[in-house]
């Protein structure tokens, strides 16, 4: 049963939901700029041992595009579709994560959050034990299903998640076998040039980053309420300012769940009006973790 105390009015959400070209090119920018700044780390580190954790910095803020994808395929991120869509396209293809396939598997999730059966976010269960979780947050298993399903679309042409209807099957496969198209490209391009810019700034950086999206994304349901009501099915994280920046405001999350129209640089205005109903709620992510670690000992 969904909360009402706390609900926001028509015309508050009305005003907290105006979407914005500066706010989204702001936040962008600041984004393409740790990228670069870190990716500059890889440069001035190459050949010594600072390399690893300049590939591991560089790999964080890499993989944190992801919200950069997920407020795009919401189409909240800018006032301009065109905008919205252009960032979705190059988000997704530097995460293996086609936009359209990823805004139906998304929107999914939004539409039946922590049910069981309809959740495909659920279809990998929250993990129950410390080797479950551990597997969980390397990020292969998701590296896996990435793989294994865009390759499932672009070479036997065989779309088979319910989330997707008939009449989009089509451009799903075509979305796949440009995405992998490209990747034939980077590839042809880095061998022809001799380069291992692509492994280097890249590839490498996306696996070494991806076990900490992984704790992030983890925190979002994970020992929430299996019901229907956001206030408790989704938990919002108090952290600092850098983790909002780099996560494009998604620790509030049961705000971006019960209002998900509203776009990003508002999350925090809602959690003002809001903060008093919501049930399931972290001090920050380490202390949620340490309490997922010993409900395994539990």
């Amino acid at each position: 049963m969904k909360s009402t105390m706390h609900e926001l009015d028509r015309e508050t959400i009305r005003q907290l939901s105006q979407r914005s070209n500066a706010r989204g090119l702001g936040q962008l920018g600041a984004h393409l700029m740790l990228i670069a700044a870190s990716g500059s780390l890889i440069w001035a580190s190459h050949g010594t041992y600072w390399l690893v954790p300049a590939l591991f910095i560089h790999g964080v803020i890499l993989s944190f595009l992801f919200c950069a994808l997920h407020e795009s395929v919401h189409r909240t991120a800018f006032a301009s579709r065109r905008l919205n869509d252009l960032v979705a396209a190059f988000s997704g293809a530097l995460l293996l994560l086609p936009p359209r396939y990823f805004r139906l598997f998304h929107f999914a999730h939004h539409r039946h959050t922590q049910d069981p059966a309809n959740d495909p976010e659920l279809a990998m269960p929250h993990p129950s034990t410390l080797t479950a979780y551990l597997w969980r947050i390397s990020g292969l298993p998701n590296w896996g299903k990435r793989l294994s399903i865009t390759l499932r679309h672009a070479l036997s042409a065989q779309v088979r998640e319910p989330f997707v209807p008939e009449a989009k099957r089509g451009a799903i496969v075509r979305e796949a076998r440009f995405l992998w198209a490209v990747y034939l490209g980077v590839l042809v391009l880095s061998l022809i040039l001799r380069s291992d810019a692509a492994l280097l700034y890249w590839i490498l950086p996306a696996l070494l980053g991806q076990p900490v999206l992984r704790l992030y994304l983890l925190s979002e349901h994970i020992h929430c309420a299996v019901d229907d009501d956001p206030f408790a099915n989704t938990r919002t994280t108090y952290t600092n300012a850098a983790v909002r920046l780099l996560t494009w405001q998604m620790p509030y999350h049961v705000e971006h769940h019960a209002y998900p129209a509203v776009p990003f640089h508002a999350l925090a205005k809602v959690n003002k009006h809001i903060r008093g109903g919501i049930v399931t709620s972290a001090p920050g992510y380490v202390a949620l973790h340490r309490g997922v670690l010993r409900s395994f000992r539990q």
